[in-house]
């Protein structure tokens, strides 16, 4: 773990309209793919990037920190959500003013991070999401069918439920302004994969703007993934979601995930 804050700030590019841009990385045994991954981000307009290592059981720590990247390691898995948590604060104390989180196992492309970036440097957008959905990248890129099927029927469901419409709400691939992740109650979403269901719920209560950019992805046997029953646990937690959001929008529950929001951002 590095000592100190002042590790964190040894580049400065601010080259997008004057935003510091923080790469985060939530890892966990991404040895096979982190090297790869690392060296097709656009670093002429990466300020930072940040590893957040969740108790892996192979090499990528030693990796991370041969390369030189920011590396905090967690002692014990706290999960893809808890993973995430330590990324966004952490990017917040670096001085981050845009977060681009990007998956160590190269399932998303690293190179779309310049694209992301300028439509929120240039205040289009306060998150951009990289839709596998969007064009042809799913299939193409080898996602099973169950997994495409799947996300397609949870996707339908959720934009009826919230009133929303978004091409996915499942990818790894996302952009967030400091705005956003100063003002989104993140602590209390859930340390697993739901966690990202949740959040993008929060942006949508909030008000906030959401961009999508088609983005081809790759499925191979060194992508991670989750099995099918933890897919099932994630979809009926996704659904739980999307029902508080309506619920908590009508008046009928007070759930914290929403409450503490502020008002809907014109």
């Amino acid at each position: 773990m590095p000592n100190g804050r002042d590790k964190f700030y040894k580049r400065s590019n601010a080259v997008i309209n004057g935003k510091k841009v923080v790469v985060v990385m939530p890892a966990y045994n991404a040895a096979q793919t982190l090297r790869r991954t690392y060296e097709e981000i656009p670093h002429h307009i990466v300020d930072d990037i940040l590893l957040v290592d969740d108790a892996s059981q192979d090499h990528t720590v030693q990796i991370a920190r041969e390369m030189g990247i920011n590396t905090i390691v967690h002692t014990h898995n706290r999960g893809y959500g808890g993973n995430q948590k330590t990324c966004y604060r952490t990017a917040l104390d670096m001085g981050a003013d845009i977060v681009i989180m990007l998956h160590p196992d190269y399932q998303y492309t690293p190179k779309l991070i310049a694209a992301m970036t300028s439509l929120l440097a240039e205040g289009l957008f306060d998150c951009v999401l990289g839709s596998r959905i969007l064009g042809v990248g799913a299939r193409k890129g080898g996602m099973p069918v169950y997994k495409y099927i799947s996300n397609r029927v949870l996707t339908l469901l959720q934009n009826l439920i919230i009133g929303y419409k978004l091409s996915e709400y499942h990818t790894g691939y996302r952009g967030f302004t400091r705005k956003i992740l100063e003002t989104l109650p993140l602590a209390e979403n859930s340390d697993n994969f739901v966690f990202d269901n949740q959040m993008l719920a929060q942006i949508i209560y909030a008000g906030y703007s959401i961009g999508e950019i088609t983005c081809p992805t790759r499925y191979m046997d060194d992508s991670s993934s989750i099995n099918f029953k933890n897919s099932a646990i994630y979809g009926l937690g996704v659904l739980k979601v999307s029902l508080l959001f309506r619920l908590t929008q009508w008046g009928l529950v007070k759930s914290p995930l929403f409450t503490q929001l502020p008002p809907r951002q014109s």
